[in-house]
């Protein structure tokens, strides 16, 4: 990133839209957050997204996501999370 940190996004829950093109904001809301994810993602962030939500979560249950998100485990993240000097969550 431009300050010289790493950042990784890992999915969870409902956010797991986030990373679908079906997810459009809402009308008259400012911020795309699906569009900005795909912004990261082309700048080599990685994405993960948990398995277990992809199939059970969100409104677009179903649809396609975006190439590179990775389905992934609650291992993979508890590793991202030992690896971290930082984590935030939201």
């Amino acid at each position: 990133m431009a300050a010289g940190q790493e950042v990784s996004i890992f999915l969870m829950n409902d956010s797991v839209d986030m990373a679908r093109d079906a997810c459009k904001p809402p009308e008259n809301y400012d911020q795309d957050l699906s569009q900005m994810l795909k912004v990261l993602m082309a700048k080599g962030v990685p994405v993960k997204v948990c398995g277990t939500c992809m199939a059970r979560c969100g409104i677009y249950r179903n649809q396609p996501y975006f190439d590179g998100a990775q389905k992934a485990t609650m291992p993979a993240l508890a590793e991202w999370v030992v690896e971290s000097d930082k984590v935030i969550t939201f």
